[in-house]
């Protein structure tokens, strides 16, 4: 029997007209991908060199046999699909916009183009920004008069000043769109149990509708600025009590809140295509979490995905992602996304220190190869002390403002990240990218416009020769000791 009548007739078996058969064994033929006669470009960032994002020599793919266990090989498989990229960005709060608004006008030119050109930066598409304060403000403030629970003073005056332009400068830079979320960190003292902003505490049940009239109040005046919200979460870290600005829902108060307040108070301001997130804390309890409000239909039908930090315990690459897979696994109609990470106790010196970059590659990768579709980094910018932040949590950003100088200080976490979010663009899709060794971890996806962009990163002491292996072709390749490599065809 001819090779190429048994996928027709399987197909054939399985329901399909021959003619339908015919069509859809043409396309699966054509959904095969051949790396025969392609290059690779490859970019590369790696410890104790000046290579930062910077274009090597190209890599041929010539046939290739059957990889022998002794070899480093890394498999990609673009013929098979899995989630679809929403895009990778940071946020912009008011430590950053203050900060930003502190720079030359030279400078600030360029940080723009660092973060949101594609071609002469990093190409960021995704940003957060908090609802009223978060410790990486200056002061405590919200929109509103105490005991205002009609929401009649309700203004974002103070937004106005650093936070609204700096996001529209943003935009601006990024061409004219970012997918943006927001995000609040307390209801007002006097919404709450404890009567404080900060210290925790939980939402008063008779200012549930309150708060979340408040939402939709936030959301509505940001867009009559000019400042579209795709989306929002429930609550930033729901389970931290914080010297800063926190409060918290277990697990069944948000459930409970997003079926019975915010969600139907979204849609009945018209809202209700704005992407609800829930969670918005760490990996260790996100399954428990997902679980809790998902399995409820009620609350389920109003949340678009679980959002999720990595500041839970962790040592060395135990970072959880196996939690977040699970939640892929058991809600695969839901999303993943990544709304929170930095790296913090800040200290000038560590500046260079090149483990940071380290731990944005390889949470990305890990995230990723879970299932998430977007990647939001904390703070964009931050100054010289690692704030401002009013209640002396400092942490570290991925291009930190000397602003007594006038000049930025671009740390490796900004290149790591460019690693991804440079030439893994929104509507990529990710694909197979197996390393053959724990030494090497990698990730891929296909763009949109077809390019198949690999990730490898080498956290170790010495480089490692390896095959980039792709349907029986293979193109060799050096990942540098503590490196990372987008290889690109």
């Amino acid at each position: 029997m001819s090779k190429q009548l048994l996928p027709l007739l399987l197909l054939s078996a399985l329901g399909f007209s021959n003619a339908a058969a015919q069509k859809a064994s043409k396309s699966t033929r054509a959904a095969l991908y051949s790396a025969a006669g392609k290059k690779a470009k490859v970019y590369a960032t790696t410890a104790n060199t000046a290579q930062r994002l910077s274009p090597t020599a190209d890599l041929v793919f010539q046939p290739a046999e059957q990889p022998l266990e002794t070899q480093i090989c890394v498999f990609v498989d673009p013929g098979h699909t899995f989630q679809t990229m929403l895009g990778i960005g940071g946020a912009l709060t008011d430590a950053a916009a203050e900060t930003f608004a502190k720079l030359p006008k030279p400078q600030q030119q360029e940080f723009l183009r660092a973060y949101y050109s594609p071609k002469d930066g990093i190409g960021y598409t995704l940003a957060r920004t908090p609802i009223h304060s978060s410790d990486f403000s200056s002061d405590s403030y919200t929109y509103v008069a105490d005991k205002d629970e009609a929401l009649k003073t309700f203004s974002v005056k103070h937004d106005e000043q650093f936070r609204i332009p700096f996001i529209k400068q943003a935009i601006a830079a990024a061409g004219g769109k970012l997918t943006l979320f927001v995000s609040p960190w307390s209801p007002p003292g006097w919404m709450k149990t404890t009567g404080d902003i900060l210290h925790g505490g939980k939402l008063l049940p008779q200012y549930r509708q309150a708060w979340a009239n408040y939402y939709v109040k936030f959301i509505k005046t940001y867009e009559l600025l000019g400042i579209p919200v795709w989306g929002l979460s429930v609550q930033n870290e729901p389970m931290a009590i914080q010297k800063w600005e926190s409060c918290i829902f277990t697990a069944e108060d948000e459930r409970d809140f997003i079926k019975a307040y915010l969600g139907p108070t979204l849609e009945k301001g018209g809202l209700g295509n704005k992407k609800l997130i829930a969670w918005d804390h760490n990996r260790d309890l996100v399954y428990q979490r997902a679980s809790t409000v998902l399995d409820d239909p009620q609350a389920a039908k109003y949340v678009w995905g679980i959002g999720y930090h990595w500041y839970e315990t962790w040592t060395g690459s135990a970072m959880l992602f196996d939690n977040v897979k699970r939640v892929h696994e058991t809600y695969p109609d839901k999303n993943l996304l990544f709304t929170e990470g930095c790296v913090e106790k800040f200290s000038l010196d560590r500046v260079t220190d090149w483990a940071l970059g380290e731990r944005y590659g390889m949470s990305m990768i890990g995230d990723f190869n879970a299932g998430t579709v977007g990647w939001t980094d904390w703070n964009v910018l931050l100054d010289e002390t690692g704030g401002p932040n009013h209640v002396g949590n400092f942490c570290f950003a991925p291009i930190i403002a000397d602003t007594k100088a006038g000049k930025l200080i671009y740390t490796n976490a900004y290149y790591y990240i460019g690693h991804f979010a440079k030439f893994i663009r929104p509507g990529a899709k990710r694909i197979i990218s197996s390393a053959n060794r724990d030494a090497l971890q990698t990730t891929a996806f296909r763009n949109p416009d077809g390019t198949v962009a690999v990730v490898v990163m080498n956290q170790t002491d010495k480089p490692l020769d390896f095959q980039l292996w792709v349907s029986g072709q293979g193109a060799t390749a050096t990942a540098a000791a503590h490196s990372i490599m987008t290889l690109v065809f």
